[in-house]
């Protein structure tokens, strides 16, 4: 590519047959068994399903590959002679399983010339810490609490606070499964000398579900961004038509990333219907109180979660019916009295974490109150602490893998 990038004609084939090649692997053993078992289905040709095994971070080390080929070929990075430092960008360990999907423009000069140092190494180890208490001690305690009402959904209708209970314990763990992951990677980073894009910007606190996917997954949103959306032409188009459309690719192939099912598709096209409600309606410009415009997105966040979490749509509509009462349910349960009254702290921590207010305080207070830079000294100890309760929850608890592992 980079030496017959200025033979247009050679060079677009070259992008044809790597991108066909990279996306043909990930289609054989991410989505051929779905493909497989929805034909038979429908024909009823009593077809044998593939039972592929699915290579770690797969959807991940694909995408890197093509952004590296086409980068190369938009001549934003030059073509690597060093097969080495390639492997290197594509299966570099700490994002490997589930991201986040750097640039080899950013990472490349990095491979062959970082800086390491006891300040970068410290930084990365406190990091890296944080991110393993988002998981174990918050991520891990409100699973008990959705694993156990998503389940429960599946043997018959629960009562309307304990879906609503349900549901919003799954938009915790997830967000803090992930973010916490994230934070370990780019702590991970920091210790091997690499400077990794932040890939969560407080996702909660949006007002739109606009607003929510440049703060939610930064790495997996700007991807599409970069080489589907503005490729097709983005939203500078000359009519609203293609702007749907273009939004109608970038979100159904977004929730066919995310798995082989046609959960994932839908929750694609959910964000699909409301990302294109507010860019034709302008719901950024509109008047309307900001308190409202946040309900409204964590209302919607909230209901895609739970197509998110459901093995199959069928389980996803009861779910949505018990969460307004729709299949002749209860509206109280003392389940949901006893998650709440023991999880309390879990939950007002995971708010409070959601938000920037820690972050907010800090620089607020940090050069006004005397004496304050004294606790400079104190947070190492308050990371060790975190640490050896996290080291102690995963001792006494069960094995509970990231979420987004297995995408």
């Amino acid at each position: 590519m980079g030496k017959f990038r200025e033979k247009k004609l050679l060079a677009k084939f070259f992008i044809f047959v790597t991108c066909a090649y990279n996306l043909g692997m990930l289609f054989v053993f991410k989505y051929l068994g779905f493909v497989v078992k929805n034909i038979d289905k429908v024909g009823n040709y009593k077809l044998s399903i593939p039972n592929i095994a699915l290579p770690i971070g797969i959807s991940y080390f694909t995408f890197k590959a093509i952004s590296y080929v086409v980068d190369v070929y938009k001549n934003k990075v030059e073509a690597e002679k060093n097969p080495l430092n390639i492997g290197l960008y594509i299966a570099f360990f700490p994002e490997v399983i589930s991201g986040p999907i750097s640039r080899y423009v950013k990472v490349g000069e990095q491979i062959k010339n970082r800086e390491h140092s006891w300040q970068k190494f410290s930084v990365g180890a406190c990091r890296f810490i944080t991110g393993l208490g988002k998981k174990v001690l918050i991520s891990n305690s409100v699973s008990i609490i959705a694993d156990k009402v998503f389940t429960m959904n599946t043997n018959g209708p629960v009562p309307v606070t304990l879906a609503w209970l349900g549901s919003i314990a799954y938009t915790i763990q997830i967000f803090f499964d992930f973010s916490g992951y994230s934070d370990m990677v780019i702590g991970l980073g920091l210790m091997f000398g690499f400077k990794i894009d932040e890939n969560f910007n407080y996702p909660y606190i949006s007002k739109s579900i606009t607003e929510f996917w440049r703060r939610w997954h930064i790495s997996l949103s700007s991807w599409f961004r970069d080489y589907i959306y503005i490729p097709l032409g983005g939203s500078r188009v000359d009519n609203k038509d293609k702007l749907i459309r273009n939004l109608f690719i970038v979100w159904v192939s977004t929730g066919v990333w995310h798995g082989a099912e046609w959960t994932f598709i839908m929750w694609g096209f959910l964000n699909f219907v409301f990302i294109a409600l507010e860019k034709v309606f302008s719901f950024d410009d509109l008047k309307i109180n900001p308190v409202i415009k946040h309900i409204y997105a964590l209302f919607i966040i909230n209901l895609g979660w739970v197509l998110f979490r459901s093995e199959n749509l069928i389980q996803a509509g009861k779910y949505v019916a018990c969460m307004f009462g729709l299949r002749g349910n209860a509206f109280w349960s003392n389940y949901t009295f006893m998650f709440v009254k023991e999880n309390a702290v879990i939950f007002i921590a995971a708010v409070i974490l959601s938000m920037p207010i820690a972050k907010k305080v800090n620089k607020l207070v940090y050069d006004k109150v005397p004496g304050y830079k004294i606790l400079n000294g104190v947070y190492p100890i308050a990371v060790l602490g975190v640490f050896f309760v996290c080291i102690s929850y995963l001792i006494k608890g069960t094995y509970n893998p990231f979420i987004y592992l297995k995408f």
